[in-house]
């Protein structure tokens, strides 16, 4: 067998990848490799029903696939239009209809997060707030109880200086699951956008108390609160896109 032959037997059972590469060993290799027969294999495993029609005469097998099956890469942002600077959120919690907590917070501060956790809480929630994702957070200062029988739900606004506009974040969502093994009790509302984004996909906000073991499991006893959209952001700049694109009236 010839060294042509021992390629043409070979190229048909290597993946688009590696058959890629190797149209990038020498010049024969590339001849080989991309005849256009082993690229409609390839494509004919992907998507079996469009090599049921004849290909267009500028259109070859080889870049449909480089087309659409290349690897996706991480897609770079553009700056945002807005900091943390130009921000104020107002955090309100409920039991019942008796509020027991309600804060102003600077952006500046929320993004900084907690940066002295209380000692004895759990090795999970260290491990949550020392991650790489943005944690915005904030200490209950004083801390305070949640008696898990009764409706505790919880509303937060932000504002931003450079426009004097109010936009709403969660809308007096409920704290309807705890989880005990993650020390935390979790709310959740859907963002709303403004109309100029009409195919922003949803995306919810989530508001998290952090709680540390009391002895009770009729309370639990709140050390901080975080707010988070970890469905699509977890970066700085990717939450300032989200805050960007809310309905601010």
């Amino acid at each position: 067998m010839s060294h042509v032959e021992a390629l043409k037997a070979v190229f048909p059972l290597l993946d688009g990848k590696d058959l890629a590469s190797c149209m990038r060993v020498c010049k024969l290799w590339r001849e080989i490799a991309g005849d256009d027969y082993y690229w409609k294999c390839l494509c004919a495993k992907r998507w079996p029903s469009i090599c049921k029609r004849p290909m267009l005469s500028s259109f070859t097998y080889y870049k449909l696939y480089l087309t659409f099956y290349k690897q996706q890469r991480r897609r770079t942002f553009r700056p945002p239009r807005l900091s943390f600077q130009d921000l104020e959120f107002y955090i309100d919690i409920w039991a019942e209809e008796t509020v027991i907590f309600s804060e102003v917070v600077p952006g500046p501060v929320l993004r900084r997060g907690i940066e002295n956790p209380p000692p004895g809480i759990s090795d999970m929630l260290k491990f949550h707030l020392q991650g790489p994702d943005l944690k915005m957070s904030i200490p209950a200062e004083p801390r305070f109880t949640v008696p898990l029988c009764q409706t505790v739900s919880v509303s937060v606004l932000v504002s931003r200086k450079d426009t004097n506009k109010i936009a709403c974040i969660i809308g007096k969502s409920l704290f309807d699951y705890v989880d005990r093994s993650a020390y935390r009790a979790l709310a959740f509302d859907y963002l709303n956008f403004s109309p100029d984004y009409p195919f922003t996909s949803v995306i919810r906000a989530w508001v998290s108390l952090l709680f540390m073991e009391s002895g009770n499991d009729a309370v639990i006893d709140v050390f901080g609160v975080v707010l988070d959209f970890c469905d699509a952001a977890n970066s700085e700049e990717e939450v300032l896109w989200i805050l960007d694109m809310l309905d601010w009236k």
